[in-house]
């Protein structure tokens, strides 16, 4: 008993998953609502309907029970879908449903009564849940106590047997029943093979109790056939009784709702409550890569994007899949926005007929980055809205990062040596100005100065921000004569956002040159030295002293001679420079 009790509590907890476990279930022949035309059912349909016996004295077994607990649940489940009943009150009415199963798998009694309980237990179920919601019907036309959901499997003709009852105590006459029909698989799951299934009654009495209402319903009966392509769920149908009351004809026709339970095919798709969902695992497009054409993206260039998309479902094709490619919105100011990248065709969407079950496909669209982005990654978001088998308009949403790079530029003063001539061991002042002119930043800048005649020296300068200036001040050291044009390199190097380190170089002109004054005083000594001995020879200076002094005259002139036209090579050099430099200030303010 305890086993038993066990079994139907833990039924009971799991009530959603006996809908999904048992299919094909019907009611008895006497009380049932659906019934299936002879040349309309196969031979698998007539092994899925089960008829239920419900009048016996035997006592019940534990088939009977889970019968009686499988009727309740279809019930309770039929309640929630046709009054859409919020959270609460169907923790009501699983306690209903909870305490009807103990006491079935506790109680020993006879089917008859069995079944009596479970019509109570119904009653107890439909007074909960009418309780707290909105009735859509009028105030006494309402759909018989005897209502039970039918069960009906695709291709199966069935025939639907509404019972309307009349709680009214005012006669109503000439009454006009129709169903609510569509063509669309999602809202009606019958075939629409009639026009017109209008049925119509002369009347239906007014009555004091609801036994007698109940007694006097009436019940019309619609033939219907199941669509091949119907989905699995719970379908509602809809009803419009248009009815004369105490001779005045109704403004509007009342509306009654009832549900269908449905068997579709395998992959059908399944419909709710809440109007449709996949049916197991619902059809998912994913992302799987995407890559850029060229590989490196600048801003205000314009590159292919190719996508890389995956149907994850293994047996259900995706069908009318429209991508819709949104970029973030860049800007200062809510009214100062703009996309990342704009598609060059003007249209951001790209549409794709199918995509078969676990297969990839490709989405192309060409796109430009907007000039004036930073350089960082952007998010471009994928939207997707597709079909799947039955089920439409489904969406998913996937986003991808894209890197965008700026070209790092910078410029630097017209460096100033001072001074410029200077001799072996003696030192000269560059000074000199770097100017990140990019739009991205410079890092770990320095500059290194590289010749034969000093000796290396080297100068930090750090980060450089965009629009920034840095600073360059450091002293030259002459290590040996310039044998050359005097030129001194400049390597000026920084770093990008990954580390990639970029070189360039510039040149200034600085002329080392041997001590004069040593050889001035050697020369000096050795003058007095002959003109000491030529005084004690008689005054008269040496002839070779002539000549030396004269040839000392010559190479100091052209030693000068030559710095002098060097400077004026040099400031030519700057004047150069300067003009280039104000015309890259004019295009960059322009």
């Amino acid at each position: 008993m305890r086993k038993r009790m066990a079994r139907h509590l833990a039924g009971g907890l799991a009530g959603l998953f006996f809908a999904l476990a048992v299919l094909g279930q019907t009611t008895d022949k006497a009380a049932s609502v659906v019934y299936a035309t002879e040349d309309s059912v196969s031979e698998n349909d007539a092994e899925e309907i089960k008829y239920v016996e419900r009048s016996s004295d035997r006592v019940i077994t534990d088939d009977d029970r889970f019968d009686a607990d499988e009727d309740l649940l279809y019930y309770m489940q039929s309640l929630e879908v046709r009054y859409h009943l919020d959270e609460k009150v169907m923790e009501q009415l699983h306690k209903v449903f909870d305490s009807a199963v103990y006491y079935i798998a506790n109680t020993e009694m006879s089917l008859t009564e069995m079944w009596a309980y479970v019509s109570s237990v119904k009653s107890s179920m439909e007074s909960a849940a009418v309780e707290k919601v909105s009735q859509t019907t009028s105030e006494f036309l309402q759909v018989g106590d005897n209502w039970q959901t039918p069960i009906v499997s695709y291709g199966q003709g069935v025939s639907i047997v509404l019972p309307i009852v009349n709680f009214g105590t005012e006669e109503l006459n000439d009454l006009i029943v129709e169903p609510v029909t569509s063509t669309l698989v999602t809202e009606w799951p019958f075939e629409p093979d009639m026009t017109n299934y209008l049925q119509t009654e002369p009347y239906i009495p007014g009555c004091q109790t609801k036994e007698q209402a109940m007694a006097n319903r009436r019940e019309f009966t619609f033939h219907f056939t199941t669509r091949s392509d119907v989905m699995s769920g719970y379908y509602p149908l809809k009803f419009h009784i248009s009815y004369t009351k105490a001779g005045i004809r109704c403004e509007e026709p009342a509306e009654l709702t009832v549900y269908v339970k449905t068997i579709g095919k395998p992959g059908s798709g399944i419909i709710g409550g809440n109007g449709q969902e996949a049916s197991g695992s619902k059809p998912r497009i994913v992302v799987t890569g995407f890559e850029t054409s060229p590989a490196k993206v600048y801003a205000g260039e314009t590159f292919t994007l190719t996508i890389h998309v995956q149907n994850t479902a293994n047996d259900t094709a995706v069908t009318n899949v429209l991508f819709d490619m949104q970029a973030a919105q860049e800007g200062e100011d809510k009214t100062n926005t703009y996309s990342a990248f704009l598609p060059t065709s003007g249209s951001s969407s790209v549409y794709m007929e199918k995509i078969a079950p676990d297969t990839s496909a490709d989405i192309v669209i060409e796109m430009t980055a907007k000039a004036d982005l930073a350089q960082k990654p952007y998010v471009l978001d994928v939207n997707m809205k597709y079909d799947a088998g039955t089920v439409f308009d489904l969406t998913d949403k996937a986003s991808v990062s894209i890197p965008i790079l700026q070209e790092s530029r910078f410029d630097t003063s017209i460096p100033e040596v001072v001074p410029d001539n200077i001799e072996v061991g003696s030192q000269s002042n560059v000074m000199m100005s770097i100017y990140n002119t990019g739009k991205t930043t410079l890092y770990n800048v320095q500059v290194k100065f590289l010749a034969d005649s000093i000796d290396e020296a080297s100068a930090f300068v750090g980060n450089l921000q965009s629009g920034n200036t840095g600073n360059v001040d450091v002293m030259l050291t002459g290590s040996a004569p310039t044998m050359d044009d005097g030129i001194v390199k400049l390597e000026i190097s920084y770093e990008d956002e990954a580390g990639n380190v970029t070189t360039a170089e510039k040149e200034i002109t600085l002329f080392v040159m041997e001590p004069m004054m040593d050889d001035m005083m050697m020369d000096g000594g050795m003058m007095g030295d002959d003109m000491m001995m030529d005084g004690e020879e008689g005054g008269k200076p040496k002839t070779g002293l002539i000549v030396g002094i004269v040839v000392a005259v010559i190479a100091v002139a052209a030693a000068g001679l030559t710095i002098f036209l060097k400077i004026r090579k040099k400031k030519k050099a700057a004047a150069a420079e300067a003009a280039e430099l104000a015309e890259l200030e004019k295009e960059l303010s322009e």
